[in-house]
């Protein structure tokens, strides 16, 4: 839990004194959809190596 928090405040921290403002939004959108897909990448490969990796 307290891994988590560190990267909440490092996360929040990088973007506290950036300009222009719609650059900050363009990239928190970004973190999050690059957090979306490695997360449904690796539900993806968990997914295949509990299946058998059949095709």
């Amino acid at each position: 839990m307290g891994t988590l928090l560190h990267f909440k405040s490092l996360y929040l921290e990088a973007f506290d004194d950036c300009k222009p403002e719609f650059v900050v939004v363009l990239l928190k959108i970004y973190s999050f959809f690059c957090v979306l897909m490695l997360s449904m990448a690796i539900y993806a490969f968990l997914y295949r190596a509990f299946t058998g990796f059949e095709f």
